[in-house]
């Protein structure tokens, strides 16, 4: 595991549980323990945790979004699972939406052999992927551009997704929790996916397990608002189980 992936997973562990010891850490990453107070130690410096005597504590809030790049390169093979078996799902001549973020990004990674589709999304990075793919008609939606994620949000970007009705949305989350359900890091970002959830037929959450039970600061909709959540096989059993008990379809890759 590369340092930086390392250095994820553990604030990830640590926005979950609110806090991480250093011997725990050890265990889990199989490395030494200055390895783990040397990560500690960067990443207080870039006041993404707080460190304590054993261990580290969560530094900041509920709206704080790991940057693009950063989530860019972690979880990359649950990711590309995910994505490929989202694909699976759409069929010649579905019209999709396709929502922000680096799992949805494979999912239009997967899509090279699909023909005769119809493509909506608020991503520059997906719509850049797709531009040149001649089986995909490609809608880019109206917004004010984020920057720091090369994605169209706003009040412009919700009204052009309320013009089409479309067969199916794969949707993205900041967190995923049974009390709280979906949740998302920008207001912004969340007023889009609301919208999205009612213009679709057929809702797709694809999130990697590091995203179960985290909340984030905007509400998105209810778990139950999706007919199923793609993650990897490392989501633990008794949550997949809930899950499923609330009438959701699990598919662990």
């Amino acid at each position: 595991m590369l340092s930086v992936e390392r250095q994820q997973a553990i604030i990830d562990l640590v926005d979950k549980n609110d806090s991480a010891l250093v011997t725990d850490l050890v265990r889990r990453f199989n490395v030494s323990e200055m390895t783990i107070r040397r990560d500690l130690d960067q990443l207080e410096r870039k006041g993404l945790l707080r460190r304590v005597h054993g261990g580290a504590v969560s530094n900041h809030g509920r709206s704080y979004e790991p940057p693009y790049m950063l989530r860019s390169t972690v979880h990359n093979e649950e990711k590309k699972r995910i994505g490929a078996a989202a694909a699976e799902l759409i069929k010649t001549g579905d019209s999709i939406l396709l929502d922000v973020g680096t799992t949805t990004l494979e999912i239009a990674r997967s899509l090279h052999n699909h023909q005769n589709l119809t493509v909506i999304t608020p991503s520059f990075h997906i719509a850049t992927l797709l531009a040149e793919h001649p089986g995909i008609r490609l809608i880019l939606t109206g917004g004010i551009l984020r920057h720091s994620e090369l994605s169209m949000v706003g009040n412009l970007a919700a009204q052009s997704i309320h013009e089409f009705y479309v067969d199916k949305l794969f949707l993205g989350a900041g967190g995923v929790d049974l009390q709280a359900g979906f949740s998302e890091f920008n207001q912004e970002d969340a007023q889009v996916k609301q919208v999205m959830l009612h213009q679709a037929r057929d809702i797709t959450a694809v999130v990697d397990s590091s995203k179960f039970g985290l909340v984030a600061l905007a509400a998105i909709a209810p778990i139950t608002a999706v007919n199923r959540i793609i993650t990897d096989s490392s989501a633990q059993p008794q949550l997949v189980e809930r899950m499923r008990d609330k009438g959701i379809e699990m598919i662990l890759v």
